[in-house]
């Protein structure tokens, strides 16, 4: 059956190629904006906890707010399916331009709800659902930016470019976790509680415009709009999607274990363990997440340059090997209540994630033909991320109070890496080839 929908050729000009600065800023300002606003709900959970679930025991608060964390990954599902259709269909610019949109309007919301004291059930009920906003959103934020950028990329720097984009997500979450830190250091624990906490939900406004701004100004990707020319769009990209390449989409959902699960037992995670088990307060916890952000950071483009140089696959292996060598001796470093020893131990965990993060999308990218690449790259993230990523601070959460073993979270994180570490000898070197067509 017919899969395409087909268009006459038009004569046209061809247009310059858009500068690759501006195609990177473009698709690294969305992902600092999404990451930003979904990374400050995990940063200010046990705020949140106090806020909207209301309980005798603290732990059972902050097993509601996770929860509530983790909800949002199962919207980035049909977010990812909905936003793949979308850029497969209409332009990757148009679904970019949405979730920015979609993300900054659900987080605003969150800022400006009243508390469970105020309005009782249905604050919790409301939070929810600006959470599942903002997991719709996300669904198709980070894989459309990969897609865009390595579509513009030259085949020998594109593993350096889909990296950057990736920087976007880790300064995101460092710039929420700086925030997090310049709350609770300004503001008393009192005033923290009672309205500070809402001041950084509040900041996504004026950020977002901007990144709306920037995109809007950008043209489509020289891919695109070769499928536009041809009349080889999709008319159901996840249907062409499923018949095609099942096999492609199974080896993205593996490969993603350590850079979803991962990331969130690094970052997000880390930040309430530190404290909770680590028994360190919360400056000194957002000052080691922020350190160990900023070491992702660069380790990211590092990284990608790598994959260039050496190989995808290569890359993709230290990382993951890396991690489940180092998982539980860095997890006993982090839980022994020692700041420097905390702060080193969470910087190589995230060091291990980035690693692995800076080959990933573009692997993805260069398994998946044209028609369907946004909804492959979208579907295979979000579904890790729905089963590792988003409830990975709940597991942690869940496994420590079950087994009464502060430990138990390394073994999630060596889990992850595992996954990773395994899917990597299935898939092929794509180094240097042409993306794939149509």
């Amino acid at each position: 059956m017919d899969t395409t929908l087909q268009a006459s050729p038009a004569a046209h000009l061809e247009k310059p190629k858009q500068k690759p600065s501006k195609v990177i800023k473009a698709a690294v300002v969305g992902t600092v904006v999404e990451y930003y606003d979904f990374g400050m709900y995990g940063y200010m959970a046990t705020m949140i906890g106090a806020q909207f679930f209301v309980s005798h025991d603290p732990a059972a608060a902050l097993l509601g707010t996770f929860a509530a964390f983790a909800v949002a990954f199962f919207l980035r599902v049909p977010g990812g399916i909905f936003f793949g259709h979308m850029g497969d269909k209409y332009g990757r610019k148009k679904a970019l331009s949405w979730t920015i949109l979609l993300m900054v309007a659900a987080t605003v919301l969150m800022g400006l709800l009243p508390s469970y004291a105020t309005l009782g059930v249905w604050a919790t009920i409301l939070l929810v659902l600006c959470r599942c906003l903002q997991g719709f959103a996300a669904g198709g934020e980070l894989a459309g930016a990969n897609a865009f950028v390595a579509e513009s990329a030259p085949a020998k720097w594109r593993a350096t470019q889909t990296s950057m984009v990736n920087t976007g997500t880790y300064m995101g979450s460092l710039i929420a976790s700086l925030v997090a830190l310049g709350i609770n250091s300004a503001f008393t624990s009192e005033q923290v509680m009672d309205w500070a906490w809402r001041v950084p939900f509040l900041l996504s406004l004026p950020i977002g415009i901007i990144g709306v701004i920037i995109r809007n100004k950008m043209e489509d990707t020289p891919e695109f709009e070769k499928l536009e020319e041809k009349g080889e769009i999709a008319r159901l990209p996840i249907k062409e999607l499923l018949r095609t390449s099942k096999a492609s989409l199974i080896k993205i959902i593996g490969l993603g274990a350590l850079i979803t699960g991962g990331y969130y037992i690094a970052s997000v995670y880390a930040a309430t363990y530190l404290q909770t088990v680590g028994g360190l307060s919360p400056q000194v916890a957002f000052l080691s997440t922020s350190l160990a952000l900023i070491l992702g950071v660069i380790t990211l483009p590092i990284a990608g340059f790598c994959a260039d140089k050496f190989g995808r696959k290569i890359v993709i292996l230290v990382g993951s090997a890396a991690a489940v060598i180092l998982g539980v001796p860095m997890f006993t470093m982090m839980s022994g209540g020692v700041a420097w020893q905390a702060v080193i131990a969470q910087s190589v965990l995230f060091i291990c994630v980035s690693i692995v993060n800076g080959a990933s999308y573009v692997a993805y990218v260069e398994m998946l033909k044209a028609s369907v690449r946004y909804s492959g790259l979208a579907l295979g993230n979000n579904v890790t991320n729905m089963f590792l990523g988003g409830t990975a601070p709940f597991i942690a959460t869940l496994l420590i109070s079950l087994t009464g073993n502060s430990m138990a979270p390394a073994g999630y994180f060596v889990f992850c890496a595992l996954l990773t570490l395994i899917a990597v000898f299935f898939i092929k070197e794509t180094k240097g080839i042409e993306l794939p067509g149509n």
